[in-house]
């Protein structure tokens, strides 16, 4: 026997999928929770196996109280029932912890898979969320091609590896005995070559590129 404690500040919700969970002969509802401090509270007393959260609550989160739930209660599982489906929050809640994500309009033989699937100690993404993060890593593998497409002078590679560095216009100009001027220029053009926004952007590419730790 499974058993589960629903959170989401949505108590008619709540009402509706303890009763579905009911229906189903290998589940018990062990409780019920309004946010991720109610969650965290309840299973300081209350025995649990997996835990279906939202992301957006209020006091606590579903992202924070992932994190929480990962550091506290590491053997709890995490399925994230939810109608966010962006990568920003999808990306957000694997890197906190979550074991599976499936939308709020899934039907109950789905929920029922997932829920089997990560007590079996797997994953569970409904179709929905894997193509936003094969999406997600098609942008990635993308834009990483782009870098390789790009060639820089001998001269821009000292200039990147140097802001990387955290040094200053004026240090980078000293150290390369060349003008303020010679150095912003360089700077603009790098961050024109490689299509980031700032400084912040070279850093990453820097890294990328294994030039900087």
């Amino acid at each position: 026997m499974t058993r589960v404690v629903i959170t989401d500040d949505h108590q008619i919700f709540v009402d509706g999928l303890k009763e579905l969970l009911q229906s189903m002969d290998d589940i018990e509802v062990a409780g019920e929770a309004n946010n991720g401090k109610e969650l965290l509270q309840l299973l300081s007393s209350t025995p649990a196996d997996l835990v279906l959260l939202d992301v957006n609550m209020p006091e606590m989160d579903g992202i924070e109280a992932t994190k929480a739930m990962v550091e506290q209660y590491p053997e709890v599982r995490i399925l994230m029932l939810t109608m966010f489906d962006t990568q920003d929050y999808i990306q957000k809640l694997l890197r906190a912890g979550a074991h599976g994500y499936v939308l709020k309009n899934t039907g109950k033989e789905e929920l029922h898979l997932a829920i089997q699937t990560l007590m079996k100690g797997e994953s569970y993404f409904s179709e929905e969320v894997t193509t936003r993060i094969m999406e997600g890593l098609q942008k990635k593998k993308a834009r990483a091609n782009d870098y390789r497409l790009v060639e820089l002078t001998e001269r821009e590679k000292e200039v990147l590896v140097l802001i990387a560095g955290e040094m200053t216009t004026r240090e980078i100009a000293d150290q390369l005995c060349v003008s303020h001027h010679t150095v912003e220029t360089h700077r603009k053009n790098l961050i024109s070559k490689l299509n980031v926004r700032n400084v912040t952007g070279l850093v990453k590419y820097a890294v990328q590129q294994g030039w900087v730790d």
